[in-house]
């Protein structure tokens, strides 16, 4: 049975008296939502999160990362998948550090990584409808992607339904303003792109009564990480994939 050492991969890692605009450059500029801080002799210390470290807006600073850690339980590459996953879910991110017995980071496991695994070798109880999230973030297709920017600023979430006039027009991912390259030219002023330039317009949804199984198979097949709740024309939540975590039999 496959267990965290199977899954570990190259992660970045920064050093505790690295500044933050360092940081920033990383986050700002990779998929990652989260960075592992090390210190002595690759020591795990902690973590910086994106929504903190890209709100730092000087060109140059002497601020290091110390003042942005937080703490974060490593997982070691004997611990099964879902004891990895479990640990992802209480820590609130997207992967989580792997470590040897004296602290030592080995790299990371990605929560995008394990959920294939856990959706199939394990049982999923309840409907979407027990797990979703009414109160959903949204932005409008007439949206600069600063905007989205912003959001994640604000929310720390990666991922936004576009909604018009209470309709919903596709879903808008930092991921996918990465892979597109205007993210960085919006956010140094030298370009401006509207949401709907960007969004992914074909859309994967579920329906509150379906299986929170069913739900899950949808997001491992696709790789998507939120998946929007729609009652007939009508969006009324969203399900990612720290929610049906919680399903877990």
């Amino acid at each position: 049975m496959k267990c965290v050492a199977d899954f570990i991969t190259d992660v970045p890692v920064l050093r505790i008296d690295d500044q933050v605009t360092k940081a920033r450059a990383v986050l700002r500029d990779d998929i990652y939502r989260e960075i592992f801080v090390q210190e002595g002799k690759k020591a795990l210390v902690g973590y910086i999160d994106i929504s903190d470290v890209l709100k730092v807006t000087a060109t140059k600073s002497n601020v290091t990362i110390e003042g942005y850690l937080k703490e974060i339980t490593p997982v070691h590459p004997e611990d099964t998948v879902e004891c990895a996953a479990k640990i992802i879910r209480e820590n609130k991110t997207d992967s989580a550090p792997v470590v040897d017995a004296q602290n030592r980071i080995l790299g990371g496991v990605l929560l995008s990584d394990l959920f294939p695994v856990i959706v199939t070798r394990n049982e999923l109880r309840g409907t979407v409808r027990d797990y979703m999230t009414t109160r959903v973030v949204t932005c409008s297709p007439e949206d600069q992607v600063q905007k989205v920017h912003t959001l994640i600023l604000e929310t720390g979430h990666t991922a936004f339904p576009v909604v018009k006039k209470g309709v919903l027009k596709g879903i808008i991912s930092r991921r996918d303003l990465l892979v597109d390259g205007r993210l960085r030219n919006a956010l140094e002023g030298n370009a401006q792109a509207r949401v709907d330039t960007v969004m992914i317009r074909e859309l994967t949804t579920i329906t509150p009564g379906e299986s929170v199984a069913v739900a899950a198979e949808k997001m491992a097949k696709y790789d998507i990480s939120r998946i929007p709740v729609m009652n007939e024309d009508r969006m009324v939540g969203i399900l990612d994939r720290h929610d049906i975590l919680k399903g877990l039999a």
